[in-house]
């Protein structure tokens, strides 16, 4: 496969999981009665559903277009079969969720960074995917709170410390500022 056809074909499959995103993130908001988890959850729906447009636009800045690896269209139906069905506990449901979003974030940054490494156009075209990158990577931390009180409520049947959500807080905010001094 030539370098221009790899590349084409990971964006296929980012493109794929950022649906898979979305509506993993729709069941989870269904299944949660938490409103500040829920809340967490629609804002990750809304900026996941903003960024489908900016991965297509670096596969059109790419010029070429590919589909999914069958691989990746199976792992795609397996998630989905996984948050539509019952053997998940809703803390197994959202820890798969973090690690399909751990899994969006590095691609598109080792796909950022591959073009990087073959030329000049080609780091142009994945450009877009940089506020994808961070976002998905803001999103993973938020994850990680809502990962300490949905297993804390399922284990111990306890809250856990509402001082948590503020460290999430300030976690966002410092990628959130590194974000804004690397695009500018």
């Amino acid at each position: 496969m030539s370098d221009m056809t790899t590349l084409a074909t990971k964006l296929a499959d980012l493109r794929l999981f950022q649906g898979i995103l979305i509506e993993s993130a729709q069941k989870l908001m269904t299944a949660t009665d938490d409103s500040t988890i829920r809340e967490r959850l629609e804002g990750m729906v809304k900026s996941d559903r903003e960024n489908l447009p900016v991965i297509e636009e670096a596969i059109s800045k790419l010029g070429i277009r590919a589909e999914p690896r069958d691989i990746t269209q199976k792992h795609a139906e397996a998630v989905s079969q996984m948050m539509n069905g019952s053997e998940l506990t809703l803390y197994d449901k959202f820890f798969q969720f973090e690690l399909l979003k751990h899994q969006q974030t590095m691609t598109g940054l080792v796909l950022h960074k591959a073009a990087q490494s073959l030329d000049d156009r080609l780091q142009h075209a994945m450009e877009p995917l940089n506020k994808v990158n961070f976002e998905n990577r803001a999103h993973q931390e938020v994850l990680k709170g809502v990962l300490y009180f949905v297993g804390t409520r399922e284990l111990a049947g306890k809250e856990p410390d509402m001082g948590l959500w503020a460290s999430v807080e300030q976690g966002i905010a410092a990628l959130k500022g590194a974000v804004g001094s690397a695009t500018s």
